[in-house]
């Protein structure tokens, strides 16, 4: 009946969709993918011929606290409209369709012991400041989306202690200073690591120079999760 007074559209082209979907199949396919070669660290895409692993100039001299990054998509300005949508214009039902552009990411058989063992998806929180400015969290909203692809649970093991300059115009170690001890794990997290702590997928919207998601990992695995792997719909 809703969709009867409230026609689906595609988000990016405005076409007529089906099954409640927010882009149509021409827009989904159009969006670029992640594909090999890239940084088996960071997720950073290679524009040439590899056949090994290898880590970026960016990674080389890096030890992050996650075991890898895995975005689902390379930077695009389709991609990033779309987080931009849910994050500023508060567009939650396209939370499904970036749920399930990172969902791809698991195709990666690095992901296979998360499958198998049901990791839970640990979303980066906002600090409760922002998050009652903007009313939701992007990051969970994907991770509950991402949770009905894949069956794994959702578990908020982790709270912003204060709330932290934006990020936008500082460099990798500036971001990595402003971050220091800017989170800590919940009550949930602690149960949780107690009960299964072999693994955790950290999840969220874009992937930039990755400071965000490895202070995460640090203070996950300082609460005792053995690995912990990264998980996001874009690269930025």
């Amino acid at each position: 009946m809703l969709d009867g007074f409230y026609p689906p559209r595609c988000a990016l082209c405005g076409t007529s969709t089906r099954d409640g979907r927010s882009l149509c199949g021409e827009c989904d396919a159009g969006l670029p993918r992640l594909v090999e070669p890239f940084c088996k660290s960071c997720g950073e895409a290679f524009a040439g011929v590899i056949d090994r692993a290898f880590s970026c100039p960016n990674c080389h001299d890096l030890r992050y606290a996650f075991d890898f990054a895995r975005p689902a998509t390379i930077r695009d300005k389709r991609t990033l409209e779309l987080v931009h949508r849910l994050k500023y214009n508060r567009e939650l039902h396209l939370a499904e369709e970036l749920g399930r552009l990172a969902a791809g990411a698991f195709a990666d058989s690095r992901l296979g012991p998360a499958l198998d063992m049901g990791w839970p998806l640990v979303p980066v929180p906002l600090h409760r400041k922002r998050q009652r400015e903007r009313h939701f969290n992007q990051a969970a909203e994907i991770a509950r989306a991402l949770s009905r692809l894949t069956g794994l649970p959702v578990l908020h093991a982790l709270r912003r202690t204060r709330d932290t300059e934006t990020q936008t115009m500082l460099s990798r170690r500036q971001r990595m200073e402003n971050l220091r001890g800017a989170f800590d794990v919940t009550h949930r997290g602690h149960r949780w690591i107690h009960a299964s702590p072999q693994g955790a997928v950290l999840v969220d919207d874009v992937l930039t120079t990755g400071s965000t998601v490895n202070e995460c990992a640090k203070t996950l695995r300082r609460a005792g999760f053995q690995r912990v792997s990264v998980v996001s719909v874009m690269r930025g």
